[in-house]
Formats: C-alpha cells, sequence, structure tokens
C-alpha cells in the first residue's frame, strides 16, 4: 500500500502541474479509489487445467462485481512453460495471492517473490495441482518448495509418496457435500449443500489436511478406479506465518460452469481479504472453458 500511495502522489502532482485543478480533481479521486480496492493477484501455470484461462474470468468478475483490483500472471510462452511466470514482483503489493500451478520448475529469483510474501503473514488461495505445484529434482537446492502445498496451504507435500497423494481416475468423478459441522462458515454461504463436479477426487487422508485446519466440503469418488474414501475436497488453515490459507482440490475447468463452485470461490476471496462475503450474489458466471490440456495428474 504504501508503494500505491507513494505511486499517486507523484501522478497528482505531475497532473496538477500540466493538467490544471479539474483534471487534477478528477484522477486524484479516481486514483484513490483505485487505491482503496483489494487487490488479488492470481499465479497461473499447469499443464492440464487451463487454469491460464479460468483465473481471468474470476478476475473479471472481482474487478466488475466486487470492488477489486486484479493482476493474472501467466507462464510463459504457455502453460507447458516451466520455467518462467513473469511478474511475481507484483506480489509485494498484494492483498491476496491465487495460485493454480503444476510442477513448475521457477528460477530462484522468482521463488524469492513467493517466499517473501508467504513470509509477509497475508493470505492464500490454491486450486487442485497447486498441491504439487512445484517439481524440482534430488540435488537441487529448491527441492524444498516441492513441498509448497504442505507448508503454504495444509496439502500433502507434492505428488505421491509417503502420503499416498493420488487420485481415483480420469474416468471418476465427485460427489460433494457441505460438511454438516461448516455449514455455518462464512466461504459456504449460499453455496448447494450437495453439488457434483467433474474433478477426479484426489486423496489426502489420513494425514491431510492437518487437524486444525477446518474442513468445509467432502468429496465421493464416482466410479472409481480403485477402492475410495471420502476425502476432504475444501478447506481452510492457519500456515506458520499467520497467514489464512485457503485450499480447494477442485479446479477442473467444468467445476467452474457450477454455481456452487464459483460461489465458494468468490465468498473465499472476500473471506481471505478480511471482507464480509456479499450480501448478494451478483449472479451465475458464464464460463465455458474446455478441458483439454494433454498432460494429466
Amino acid at each position: 500500500m504504501k508503494t500505491q500511495r507513494r505511486d499517486f502522489l507523484q501522478q497528482a502532482a505531475s497532473l496538477l502541474a500540466v493538467g490544471g485543478l479539474s483534471t487534477w480533481t478528477e484522477t486524484v479521486a479516481a486514483t484513490a479509489d483505485n487505491a482503496n480496492k483489494p487487490y488479488v493477484v492470481f499465479v497461473t501455470g499447469d499443464h492440464e487445467y487451463s487454469s491460464e484461462e479460468t483465473m481471468p474470468l474470476f478476475a473479471a468478475e472481482l474487478e466488475k462485481n466486487y470492488g477489486m483490483r486484479t493482476t493474472v500472471l501467466k507462464s510463459v510462452p504457455d502453460y507447458n512453460g516451466e520455467k518462467d511466470i513473469p511478474g511475481l514482483e507484483v506480489l509485494k503489493d498484494a492483498d491476496l495471492a491465487v495460485f493454480f500451478l503444476r510442477w513448475r520448475l521457477l528460477p530462484q529469483e522468482q521463488l524469492n517473490h513467493i517466499d517473501n510474501y508467504l513470509k509477509s503473514g497475508k493470505p492464500v488461495m490454491g486450486f487442485r495441482t497447486t498441491t504439487h505445484a512445484f517439481n524440482y529434482p534430488e540435488g537441487d537446492e529448491r527441492r524444498r518448495w516441492n513441498a509448497f502445498g504442505e507448508f503454504a496451504f495444509g496439502s500433502p507435500p507434492g505428488w505421491g509418496g509417503a502420503a499416498k497423494h493420488t487420485h481415483y481416475g480420469h474416468n471418476s468423478t465427485t460427489d460433494v457435500a457441505v460438511i454438516t459441522e461448516a455449514v455455518k462458515h462464512p466461504i459456504l454461504t449460499g453455496v448447494e449443500p450437495n453439488f457434483h463436479v467433474a474433478s477426479w477426487l484426489y486423496r489426502v487422508k489420513p494425514d491431510y489436511p492437518p487437524k486444525n485446519a477446518v474442513p468445509l466440503l467432502m468429496g465421493k469418488a464416482v466410479n472409481p478406479d480403485k477402492e475410495a474414501i471420502e476425502n476432504p475436497v475444501a478447506w481452510t488453515w492457519q500456515n506458520q506465518w499467520g497467514g489464512k490459507a485457503f485450499l480447494t482440490t477442485l479446479g477442473h475447468p467444468e467445476d467452474f460452469r457450477q454455481e456452487a463452485v464459483q460461489r465458494l470461490v468468490v465468498n473465499a476471496i472476500h473471506w481471505e481479504l478480511g471482507q464480509p462475503v456479499p450480501k448478494r450474489w451478483k449472479g451465475k458466471m458464464d464460463i465455458n472453458v474446455p478441458y483439454g490440456h494433454p498432460k494429466k495428474s
């Protein structure tokens, strides 16, 4: 916010010098209003779920109907670009960072921006493959980032391994139910008690989420490829830096067509920012992003 105020003052002084009092007054008012809006930064980069297409739709909705500023960062040259997400320095000004990543190999200087954000104690949100956001090889000094999901969100530390973090097959889908004990949580305001999604259920039990997390939604695999158990698919938590965390293992692009999922996301963003959830839902968003990225996990 300090950077925003400094930029605002510099811009105001410049306008006063060249544009006159009327232009200055109008621009000052607009700039001040913009600077007071919560700033949400989306960090995308996954091989499969088209986060670079779905997250901008949420960003646009937040700006249009919920009084927020947003930036969406994307992997380059495209979603398969594992080693570069330009613009991560804007995290220093973010009020909320939203991650939808899968097996990235970012350079240390880019990881530093994420590290600094986490250590600031600001809130974080994560979707689906963010449980295995990074995939550094054995011997790489950045390998600890493979556990990003664990230390940021309370999810299993990466894919597979001792935590048996896996799913129940690409031909399965998931029935989702609001957990009875959490029904009054603000994030669940207006969310249908039962709905069905395209995402194949991720297994996070028995060790995740942590015991001090608050599970919100439970998933049951439909047509699983192995013996299946019910697993939490959304929860809140507080990470070691004091940051509020919300993670959902949902994230298939077809999930976001569901009004229940849309409300969950918008509510969670408000909750993370310390704002009341919207008293009036602005209505279902038109999200029709196809599933089609080639790699699967």
